[in-house]
């Protein structure tokens, strides 16, 4: 026998193609080789054979097919970044950096423009605080939370700012002259007993 040669080799199980009856030596016995119903079925050419899989003729459906397994990444002036899958806590982080602009007083940034689409390429970081600034910049374990989000709403200072905001529309849109909104418990009785004298 000849040995196979070095490397890989493979070869397709065809059908064999005999008829069912043709190979019987005698009347009443049964056929040497049966072929399956399986294997002896045409198949389309982009289904598995023995496993392995058959690429399509049409070079359209191939180059469909290969833009599909491209990642989709910034390109070689961005160093390939590529667009991460977009979680709903990552989705309202992005929601906030968009708003960065209203929320803190003090600081002042550059709006990030009228569309309100979500950026499709980002790289998300953890901040580590150096040696330092361990007692100046740096956050307490009561002020990390997992999500910006999370260190926005808990943070005391911006939360007296956002009470103060939405009571400053709240009596610029209220309609003038008209103070029954204001009126609550035991002082609506005593004003209205006032106005009956």
């Amino acid at each position: 026998m000849a040995e196979a040669p070095i490397g890989l080799s493979w070869a397709p199980k065809l059908p064999s193609l005999t008829s069912a009856g043709g190979s019987s030596s005698k009347k009443g016995s049964a056929p040497t080789q049966s072929i399956d119903a399986k294997d002896s079925l045409w198949r389309p050419s982009s289904e598995l054979v023995d496993g392995l899989f058959v690429p399509p003729r049409d070079p359209r459906k191939l180059n469909k097919m290969a833009r599909k397994n491209v990642k989709d990444t910034t390109g070689k002036g961005w160093f390939d970044m590529p667009a991460p899958t977009i979680t709903p806590e990552l989705k309202k982080d992005l929601e906030i950096l968009q708003l960065r602009h209203v929320m803190d007083p003090k600081r002042h940034f550059k709006r990030s423009g009228k569309s309100k689409a979500l950026p499709k390429y980002f790289q998300v970081g953890t901040v580590i605080a150096p040696a330092s600034e361990f007692y100046s910049s740096r956050l307490t374990k009561q002020e990390q939370k997992t999500t910006l989000v999370d260190e926005l709403l808990s943070d005391p200072k911006l939360k007296n700012y956002r009470m103060r905001k939405v009571r400053e529309i709240q009596e610029t849109r209220t309609p003038g002259g008209n103070q029954k909104w204001k009126n609550k418990g035991r002082q609506t009785f005593k004003r209205a007993k006032d106005r009956r004298k």
